[in-house]
C-alpha cells in the first residue's frame, strides 16, 4: 500500500538513503531538512521524482503535514557539528522529538527514532546490550548530543505511555559509506581524507580504542525491518558487532589507499569512549537482522566515493 512518508533529516547520509528505498517502493516521500549538515547533491538520484517533496525546515519549529509514518533522523551526528553549536543540538533532539510526536499523535501515524549508540556513554559493559544504561556525562563536550538523544528516548516512550502513539526506537552504532561528509570529524572519513591527500592520519590516544562499523546498505534494511515489525517497539541496536581498534582501522585504510600517510597520535578528546561495540542478539531475534557488508569491501566503496568528491574539488 502506498503511504505518505516524512523523514526529517533525509538531506543527511543515512535519511537520504532512507528517502530512496522508500521512493523505490512508490511511496510518497517528503524529506525535511534544514541542511545544517544535510546536503542537497545526495538527493540527486530522485530530486526530481514525482512522489518525492524537499521541505527547508528545523523541526525545532513545529510542522503540519498529513503522513502515515515518520522517520526522525534530524539531528547533527558527528562530533564536530554537534559541539559547534551545543544548544542547537539539544533544541533538535528534544524539541525537535516532541514537535514530531505531536505531528504523529495528531495524524495518528507510526513514528520511528533515530536514537545512537553514543546514549551507553563511556560504557562500562561490553559489549552493549540494550538494557544497558549506560555511563554518561551529563557535563561534557559530548552530553548535548549523548544527553539530548538520551532525553528524546524519554519523550518517546512517555508519548507512547501517555498517548498511545505508535513509536519505534533504534539506536545506530557507527555507520559509513558514501555520502559521509569530509570534515564531519568522523574517524572513517577522516582516515580516508587524510590518506587519499598523503597527509599524516591521526590517531587518538594509543590507538587501542574499539569501533564497530556497520556499512549504510545493512544498517538501511535494518532500519526498515524495524518500522515494518508489528508490535514490537524497542530499544533495538543496529550495528555491526565485528570489532576493530582504530589503528588497525588507520592501517586498512593506508593499505587499501596505497597512501604514504604515516600515523600520528595525538591525545585522547574527553570522553571519548575506549569500547563501542553493539550486541545485536535482539535483532536478530526480532528482525532476523544482521549486517552482510564485509568492511573492507565497504571501505572501497568509500574510498571510491571521496577519492571522485576530492577530484572534483580540485
Amino acid at each position: 500500500m502506498k503511504k505518505r512518508i516524512l523523514v526529517t533529516g533525509g538531506a543527511g547520509f543515512i535519511g537520504s538513503y532512507l528517502c530512496e528505498k522508500l521512493i523505490q517502493q512508490n511511496h510518497s516521500v517528503i524529506c525535511c531538512d534544514n541542511f545544517y549538515t544535510g546536503n542537497r547533491d545526495n538527493l540527486e538520484k530522485i530530486l526530481n521524482n514525482k512522489n518525492f517533496e524537499l521541505i527547508r525546515h528545523d523541526i525545532t519549529f513545529p510542522i503540519y503535514l498529513e503522513v502515515d509514518e515518520i522517520y526522525n533522523f534530524a539531528c547533527p551526528a558527528s562530533p564536530v557539528h554537534y559541539q559547534n553549536d551545543p544548544v542547537q543540538t539539544v533544541k533538535t533532539c528534544v524539541h525537535g522529538a516532541i514537535n514530531m510526536l505531536g505531528l504523529a499523535k495528531r495524524t495518528k501515524s507510526k513514528i520511528l527514532q533515530a536514537s545512537t549508540s553514543e546514549i551507553y556513554g563511556d560504557p562500562e559493559v561490553h559489549p552493549q546490550r540494550e538494557n544497558y544504561r549506560g555511563a554518561v556525562s551529563i557535563d561534557g563536550p559530548r552530553a548535548c548530543y549523548d544527553e539530548g538523544k538520551r532525553c528524546a528516548e524519554t519523550i518517546f516512550w512517555d508519548y507512547r505511555r501517555q498517548h498511545n502513539v505508535n513509536v519505534k526506537v533504534i539506536r545506530i552504532f557507527n555507520t559509513f559509506g558514501p555520502r559521509m561528509q569530509k570534515n564531519d570529524g568522523r574517524v572513517v572519513s577522516n582516515f580516508i581524507v587524510q590518506a587519499l591527500t598523503n597527509k599524516n592520519i591521526t590517531v587518538y590516544g594509543d590507538g587501542s580504542q574499539t569501533r564497530s562499523f556497520c556499512y549504510v546498505d545493512d544498517l538501511v534494511e535494518g532500519i526498515f525491518l524495524m518500522m515494518k515489525k508489528e508490535n514490537f517497539s524497542g530499544p533495538i541496536n543496529l550495528g555491526n558487532p565485528s570489532e576493530t581498534t582504530i589503528l588497525e582501522l588507520a592501517k586498512e585504510i593506508i593499505e587499501l589507499t596505497g597512501s604514504r600517510s604515516k600515523i600520528i597520535y595525538n591525545d585522547l578528546p574527553i570522553d571519548d569512549p575506549k569500547q563501542r561495540c553493539p550486541d545485536i542478539k535482539l535483532a536478530e531475534e526480532k528482525l532476523g537482522w544482521s549486517p552482510k557488508f564485509d568492511r573492507i569491501k565497504g571501505l572501497k566503496k568509500t574510498i571510491n566515493y571521496f577519492d571522485l568528491l576530492l577530484k572534483k574539488e580540485k
